[in-house]
């Protein structure tokens, strides 16, 4: 086993998931990959127990129904955590975030708890998106630092690298949110904890 470990949460995600596994395998640093599937209808759940078969480094976490982003996450961190697992990451598995870029999240969470990644550092990261929908993120994001004083460029972002003990200072659950502000309470819930 090693000691990293890739959330990846799927809900079709059929035509991605075995691309995604393909790259995780070949990266720089050894990780394990664990899907949390919730009940995909169009069999990314099999696939996901397919690659397992044939990959030690895969694992599979089926849930019975969809039960939100935020909820599939704190599945897999319990998960890890009942695990040997010193580093957890969260990542979408639609090639929204890059996987070439864990070496550098790890090499970072040596010296932190966390480890974020995100869209608007030293410029704005996103590609095929409306104007509208980059605006609304952007917005949020100022809304958020102001409101919470976290000093984040991108409070919903997805891309993110947990120190084991990090995660078992909170307690995962009494996290509430589930969409995109399950992102901005736990990174919440660990900042005020410095």
């Amino acid at each position: 086993m090693n000691k990293t470990l890739v959330i990846v949460p799927t809900y079709n995600e059929r035509e991605n998931l075995p691309a995604m596994a393909e790259r995780l395998l070949k990266i720089s640093v050894p990780v394990d990959m664990l899907v949390v599937d919730d009940k995909s209808p169009d069999g990314t759940g099999q696939i996901a127990d397919e690659l397992a078969a044939k990959h030690p480094s895969i694992h599979v976490l089926h849930r019975a129904v969809k039960n939100g982003l935020g909820r599939a996450y704190c599945d897999g961190f319990k998960w890890a955590l009942a695990r040997d697992y010193q580093f957890i990451m969260e990542m979408d598995g639609d090639f929204s975030h890059n996987p070439d870029d864990i070496p550098s999240f790890l090499e970072a969470a040596q010296n932190a708890d966390l480890v974020l990644g995100s869209r608007y550092c030293n410029g704005i990261r996103v590609i095929n998106w409306p104007l509208k929908r980059l605006l609304l993120s952007t917005s949020a994001a100022r809304y958020v630092q102001i409101i919470t004083g976290m000093p984040i460029t991108d409070p919903t972002g997805g891309f993110k690298c947990f120190r084991r003990e990090a995660l078992e200072a909170v307690d995962l659950d009494a996290v509430r949110s589930n969409g995109y502000s399950f992102q901005i309470e736990l990174t919440h819930k660990l900042w005020m904890k410095e």
